[in-house]
C-alpha cells in the first residue's frame, strides 16, 4: 500500500510540474516589449517632453513609412509629437 501511495505522490507531482514546461518562453536574449510610455522616453532625446520628426525617424528601417506613421500620429500638425499624440492606439482599417 505504501507502494502505490508513494508512486501515485511522484505521479502528482510530475504531472504538476510539467504543467509549468508547456508555459511559452521567450527565446533567449530577447528583451521584454516596452510599453508605449517607455518607447515615447527612449525616442525623446532631447528629453523636452516631445519627439520632433528627426527624433522619430532616427533608427527606423523604412524612413517612408515612419514618415507615413509620423504624419497621422501629429494630429495637431504642429511638427512634434506629445506624449498623448504617440501613445494614442492606432485606429484599425474597416
Amino acid at each position: 500500500m505504501k507502494v502505490i501511495t508513494s508512486l501515485l505522490a511522484i505521479l502528482a507531482l510530475s504531472a504538476v510540474t510539467s504543467f509549468g514546461a508547456d508555459a511559452p518562453k521567450k527565446p533567449e536574449g530577447e528583451k521584454p516589449k516596452m510599453t508605449p510610455e517607455e518607447m515615447f522616453t527612449k525616442k525623446d532625446a532631447d528629453k523636452d517632453g516631445k519627439i520632433s520628426k528627426e527624433e522619430y525617424l532616427k533608427g527606423s528601417k523604412d524612413a517612408t513609412k515612419a514618415e507615413a506613421s509620423f504624419a497621422r500620429k501629429d494630429t495637431n500638425k504642429d511638427g512634434f509629437l506629445s506624449k498623448e499624440e504617440f501613445t494614442v492606439a492606432p485606429k484599425k482599417k474597416a
